[in-house]
């Protein structure tokens, strides 16, 4: 099956199973390999990318499914010597370990983030409408869905506050 996928700005044509994940077409086609291929069953998010800026469990997506929709990786944010702000966040704040999920957890923060700027409610948001403070617990719960078996989560969390423009110490005193 023939599909064009946008990843990183730059539009790919590709053959492909139709029954090839989104994952699989990013890592075995297009040798992008920063999304890992973790549970592959969507509940680590270590594969976790953006599609038109919303972030999705690339394991769970078909590529089929992605034609038309701007694809960002890890590797569409920054490279080495120009990160971006976030990734030099998860550095400074030493917000990881093996690195095996750091790629999906930054690009889960990057829109996790953006959901936040919109005005998105979690599930522990204190109101349904208006602005969302990101307070330590309102970032642990919008990034639940991205495991670290290294336990990083303190400084993956102080990334995300940092770039924020919060301290997790003032968004605790916000909260209180």
């Amino acid at each position: 099956m023939q599909i064009t996928l946008t990843v990183n700005g730059e539009t790919r044509d590709m053959d492909l199973d139709p029954r090839v994940t989104l994952l699989d077409a990013l890592r075995d086609h297009l040798r992008l390999t920063g999304s890992k291929k973790g549970c592959d069953h969507g509940q680590c998010g270590a594969c976790t990318v953006l599609m038109d800026g919303r972030r999705v469990n690339a394991c769970l997506v078909l590529a089929a499914m992605a034609e038309g929709a701007e694809i960002t990786t890890v590797e569409g944010l920054g490279r080495p010597g120009s990160l971006n702000p976030l990734q030099q966040e998860f550095v400074a704040c030493d917000g990881f370990q093996c690195g095996y999920c750091t790629p999906g957890q930054i690009m889960s923060a990057t829109g996790m983030l953006a959901e936040a700027r919109d005005g998105w409610p979690s599930h522990v948001s204190e109101s349904l409408a208006g602005p969302v403070a990101l307070t330590d617990g309102e970032i642990a719960e919008r990034m639940s869905g991205n495991l670290c078996r290294c336990a990083a989560y303190p400084g993956i969390r102080q990334a995300i506050s940092n770039c924020a423009g919060t301290s997790a110490e003032a968004a605790k005193e916000a909260a209180e």
